[in-house]
């Protein structure tokens, strides 16, 4: 820390309880109080340096020719600040620091303390020890500004404030390694002549490590909050980045928001703190306060805060009861960015005594409709046009399939939960567009553990949680768990096992395909083996193998769906010849919804026994072949 030091005498005042006594030989003729504390001192030195003091002792009943008592109720600083006052007038010893200049400077202003009763008056050496030493540093001109706030009507008037937070500003926009701050000498080694960290004076060739652009967010923390958001409205008008702005915000609030620190390491909180000793927690509505006004200086931007910060605002806010508007705009700030989310972060505990659900369902469902309104203003994702194969695999999803991956995991987290109820998952399940689910296995999971945990729906409740996914887009794993879950009514087993069918139809059929274009290849091959004909020959009995081995699985699991279709069909007609006595297929499946024909299940099963006969010509077919080439 820069000092400047004044005076050249030894120190002659000692302290007496509440009495301070000068032992230069000579009975004290004056005694100054201030607040609870005397100085007993001489008229002289105090009558050549201040304007306000002469006027003082000149105004007392006898004149001031004797011994007299002068008040100074209102100095700046205090008893402590006068003492140095006191000693400067007498020419004794001491030290200007950016601790004390402020207090000094403001009550040299309050005494009067100028050339006009003294050269090298304490006003002028104040001033020049601010403008010369303390505001060229960023740790001192931070200490000065920190000191303004207890003295802040004097410090404003003589734009102490002012020029602190100004140099301040200009420090936190600049690069500071282009400098030399005091505050980069405290944090760098030594350096030699070509650059190079130095230890015990021998060059280690290392190079010495450059700030980031956060090395000052720690050190303004300790200025109170109306102090700090005149620097940040000042860094602002100076054109500093949005996103250093918000880092700033987000160090200062972790550190008066006990609720934001709670897995917050403490050898790293106390690192990061170390400049200045935290003193008691604040109030809950002081906590509020400083929550409210921190969302109000957050800039409104995408990505410039983390989204898990802004997490940690929003439960804070709710626990401490902050106003609405300060709570909606946060879910809007959220929303803006849930594509950023993890499911950690929507896990938000329900504070609230009206609510009876684990989780707050409804401030999920708020913050999704503003990421919805957001994806449409900004165009939003269309209805994907890929497979949903290259969706999977792909590493980049768009915003919107992010969210619904990430809903339809808050949904199997809440599902267990059994106050749930069932308009607050329709709700939220249905608010996710159609198009942003490329499969609907984590939507089913969903729909699965909530069925689990409320058995006592009726089949109707059943059907219209189940209506909220599609059939059609659930995977062959997803389908074949479906096919055997009890708990499913039977109109989306059928549903499934019929979409089921489908899809292993398509699947063998791109079998087909497939040995197709391995017997032409094949083909081709065979024309120019030459003398490797051997070698290629074993690799096509390899290859071969592999699709008989799967075409035949294929098979067998095509005709497990064909018993079990065929044995529900016989359930479901002897079901109905129960009640109604000439029930048929298809009287059931328009029960069910399906616009199919009682002849569907065997015209499937000749369709498929067709292409299995096909399947089977084909590989006979090859095996001839070969045959026929090893006889050559």
């Amino acid at each position: 820390m820069a000092c400047m030091k004044l005076g050249s005498k030894a120190d002659s005042f000692q302290r007496q309880g509440q009495a301070w006594l000068c032992t230069t030989g000579l009975p004290s003729d004056v005694v100054v109080e201030v607040g609870e504390m005397s100085f007993h001192l001489h008229k002289f030195p105090l009558l050549s340096r201040s304007g306000v003091l002469e006027r003082l002792i000149a105004e007392t009943p006898d004149g001031g020719e004797e011994g007299c008592v002068v008040h100074l109720p209102d100095i700046p600083g205090g008893a402590k600040t006068f003492e140095l006052v006191a000693k400067f007038c007498y020419g004794v010893k001491l030290e200007l620091t950016s601790s004390n200049v402020v207090y000094l400077r403001c009550a040299a202003e309050h005494l009067e303390m100028t050339e006009d009763y003294g050269d090298d008056n304490l006003v002028a050496l104040t001033e020049l020890f601010l403008a010369q030493v303390v505001l060229r540093g960023w740790k001192d001109s931070l200490k000065a500004l920190h000191t303004c706030e207890d003295v802040l009507p004097q410090a404003e008037n003589l734009q102490i404030v002012k020029r602190c937070i100004e140099s301040l500003a200009t420090k936190a926009s600049s690069d500071p390694n282009l400098f030399g701050w005091p505050m980069v000498e405290h944090s760098r080694p030594m350096q030699s002549p070509g650059g190079s960290v130095l230890w015990n004076g021998i060059s280690t060739g290392a190079r010495p490590r450059n700030l980031k652009s956060d090395w000052w967010y720690a050190d303004v923390s300790i200025l109170s909050l109306p102090m700090y958001k005149r620097l940040i409205s000042v860094m602002e008008s100076r054109g500093i980045n949005q996103e250093i702005i918000s880092g700033s915000l987000t160090s200062y609030a972790k550190r008066y928001l006990p609720g934001l620190n709670r897995r917050q390491v403490v050898s790293e909180a106390t690192t990061h703190l170390a400049p200045v000793a935290m003193g008691a927690v604040a109030s809950e509505e002081d906590q509020k306060l400083l929550l409210e006004e921190i969302d109000n200086l957050l800039p409104m931007q995408k990505g410039l805060t983390t989204t898990k910060f802004l997490f940690g605002l929003l439960r804070t806010a709710m626990i401490l009861r902050a106003s609405s508007s300060s709570i909606s705009n946060l879910e809007r700030r959220i929303g803006m960015q849930l594509d950023q989310a993890t499911l950690e972060d929507l896990l938000m505990p329900n504070f609230s005594h009206t609510m009876e659900t684990l989780y707050n369902v409804e401030c999920v469902q708020r913050i999704l409709e503003h990421f919805l309104a957001m994806d449409q203003v900004t165009g939003g994702a269309s209805p994907c046009c890929a497979d949903d194969d290259q969706l999977i695999g792909s590493p980049s999803l768009t915003p919107i399939t992010m969210v619904a991956k990430l809903i339809d995991g808050y949904l199997a987290e809440v599902a267990p939960d059994i106050n749930l109820k069932l308009p607050k998952i329709l709700s939220l399940a249905a608010a996710v567009p159609d198009y942003a689910r490329p499969l609907d296995d984590g939507l089913y999971r969903a729909i699965d553990i909530y069925l689990k945990a409320h058995p006592w729906l009726t089949e109707s409740e059943k059907e219209q949680v189940c209506r909220l996914m599609d059939c059609q887009k659930l995977s062959l794993e997803a389908c074949t768990h479906a096919a055997q879950n009890e708990r499913l009514p039977l109109r989306v087993v059928v549903q499934v096992l019929f979409f089921e069918q489908l899809q292993l139809r398509t699947s063998i059929a791109g079998c087909f395909l497939v040995s197709e274009n391995l017997d032409g290849s094949r083909q081709l091959r065979s024309g120019f083996a030459g003398s490797n004909e051997g070698g290629g020959w074993a690799t096509a009995v390899r290859e071969n193998q592999v699709l008989k081995v799967g075409m035949d699985s294929m098979r067998m699991r095509v005709s497990e769906l064909e018993k079990e279709c065929t044995n529900m069909k016989q359930e479901i007609e002897k079901l109905g010849k129960g009640k109604t006595g000439s029930s048929t297929w298809g009287n059931v499946s328009k029960k069910f919804g399906f616009r199919i024909k009682s002849q569907m299940c065997s015209a499937e099963e000749g369709s498929v026994s067709n292409q299995h006969k096909d399947g089977n010509l084909k590989i006979e077919r090859v095996r001839k072949h070969k045959h026929l080439s090893k006889d050559e």
